[in-house]
């Protein structure tokens, strides 16, 4: 197992949910919106696709920049990692997800105008949903909203798929989920950025985390198979498709001879020269 990975995993997942949560937590719970709900759930989508943007090539060339359960179990059920590393990678990100939940909470809880009631951006059903969701409709939103979100994030890391473009792909995935999903649960498809603040701050927050976990385990298994002929991950080279091209290339990000030229599409589809 290599520790970059999970340093980066640890890493991005605590900084996704700092900066993303925070936003969150300032357009909602201080309420710095004002009385525009629509201006704080795009607010918060820009973050969260922005964010996550950045750390896709930022970390993606360490780790693939997963920073999400969900993203990391669909990479495990479709073949293009080990169970070792899988949960390696599930072990870093909660970590990260509540390292980072804690740092935001010591910095927020500062404020002089910081209550119980301001929160730290949780999401949940029944009084905490926008709408007033049921738990019913609050789970099939998650599992529905997931589903989409892996599914593009495999697909665009496929060996098919235009190299150099999938950081920005699935930032922009990450932001059209949450303009959906922030008026039906406060949108999660990240049980890590979920868990993270839910500890922190107890309550219904805790006792409805489930939903989110659910939410990922319903259909992230049949999002993509993938082919199974070639993946490069960033750190380990599977199964490489074979070309008639010349001249080994190597790369420090990405180890292994590559037998063909051209710039690698490593998890997160960032190009390395």
């Amino acid at each position: 197992m290599d520790v970059r990975k999970l340093v980066a995993e640890f890493l991005g997942t605590a900084l996704l949910v700092i900066f993303a949560v925070g936003t969150a937590t300032l357009s909602f719970g201080f309420k710095l919106a004002g009385a525009s709900t629509s201006a704080g759930v795009v607010t918060t989508a820009l973050a969260f696709g922005l964010v996550l943007l950045a750390l896709a090539y930022a970390i993606g060339p360490i780790s693939g920049c997963h920073v999400n359960p969900a993203v990391t179990m669909g990479f495990l059920v479709s073949r293009r990692m080990a169970v070792g590393e899988a949960v390696g990678y599930w072990i870093a990100q909660f970590l990260g997800g509540i390292a980072g939940a804690a740092v935001l909470w010591g910095i927020l809880e500062g404020s002089s105008t910081y209550t119980n009631s301001v929160g730290l951006g949780t999401d949940g059903y029944d009084k905490h949903s926008m709408i007033g969701l049921k738990v019913g409709g609050a789970l099939g939103a998650e599992v529905v909203l997931t589903f989409l979100f892996v599914f593009v994030v495999l697909a665009v890391t496929d060996r098919a798929a235009a190299p150099g473009f999938a950081g920005l792909a699935i930032g922009l995935a990450l932001t059209v989920v949450h303009l959906v999903g922030i008026p039906l649960t406060g949108t999660s498809v990240n049980p890590a950025r979920s868990l993270g603040p839910a500890l922190i701050v107890a309550g219904d927050a805790i006792r409805q985390v489930w939903v989110r976990s659910r939410g990922r385990a319903g259909r992230r298994g049949r999002a993509h198979r993938g082919d199974r002929r070639q993946l490069i991950r960033v750190g380990q080279l599977h199964r490489p498709l074979r070309r008639r091209q010349a001249g080994p290339v190597r790369s420090p990000e990405c180890t292994s001879a590559i037998p063909h030229l051209g710039p690698l599409t490593c998890a997160y589809g960032v190009s390395v020269p």
